[in-house]
């Protein structure tokens, strides 16, 4: 598995659909940024415009783009059609699936820094007050770690979407539908902490000074274990698709009697 994970990491560097994620990264802390120019009365500090680019990433960008990116290097093998000559190897279709979301994995990692060098950085351009090195430190775990959560929340509808053809692209739109319901599942307490996009703010502490935020960390441990147990499912009951490449019938042609 640890050879499979170094051959993954290996091929991104052919892939240039990882520059998306990382401009994705960057749009929520712009959209943030944008949100600042309201005149609500609101008193931006660092701590603050971190905690919204949390909130941001949640809803609507990463579980969009981390599904974006997993559905693109897991469907790359049936596109090159290069499916057929890996299958060739002892090695199962599951395996290779596994050692690919834990490269996802990783690059879930990598996109929370990226999110994280980019809040830091916004803040240091509009000079927010409140950065300090505490905050720093805390908004880099907070971030890093959600991105991973985040992941494990949505890595259901990946797997899913890997199991159809060209499926990518349906399980990106599901993913970010399944993002955006986090704000519905948020106005409550209870569903909050079982809704598996949610449910990784509790276990970064998202918000726990606020007296009306209540996080069970129990709760929230057991919906991402739940969405782990569904992906597992959805992996060891995965088959290959390998395209098939259609033959062009030739038609026969007939012979005009006669001159």
């Amino acid at each position: 598995m640890l050879r499979m994970v170094k051959t993954e990491i290996w091929k991104l560097k052919r892939y240039h659909m990882i520059w998306a994620g990382v401009f994705l990264m960057l749009l929520s802390v712009l959209l943030t940024i944008f949100s600042t120019t309201a005149m609500d009365g609101t008193v931006w500090t660092f701590p603050f415009f971190a905690e919204q680019v949390l909130k941001n990433n949640v809803t609507m960008i990463f579980p969009m783009c981390i599904a974006l990116i997993a559905g693109y290097i897991i469907a790359r093998e049936g596109k090159d059609d290069t499916l057929k000559s890996i299958m060739t190897i002892p090695i199962s279709y599951n395996s290779l699936l596994w050692g690919k979301l834990l490269v996802c994995a990783l690059l879930s990692l990598l996109f929370g820094l990226v999110s994280a060098v980019f809040t830091v950085t916004a803040d240091l351009v509009m000079g927010f007050p409140g950065l300090s090195a505490q905050s720093i430190l805390q908004t880099f775990i907070q971030i890093i770690l959600n991105c991973l959560f985040l992941y494990i929340a949505v890595m259901p509808v990946i797997v899913f979407a890997a199991r159809i053809p060209s499926g990518h692209m349906v399980g990106t739109i599901i993913a970010f539908v399944y993002g955006y319901c986090g704000i519905f599942a948020s106005g409550n307490a209870t569903l909050g902490n079982i809704y598996p996009v949610t449910a990784s703010l509790g276990l970064v502490n998202y918000r726990s000074y606020d007296s009306a935020v209540h996080w069970n960390v129990f709760t929230c441990i057991s919906s991402m274990v739940a969405a782990l147990v569904i992906s597992a499912v959805f992996v060891f009951t995965a088959k290959g698709n390998t395209p098939v490449k259609a033959t062009k019938k030739h038609k026969k042609t007939t012979t005009k009697k006669g001159w």
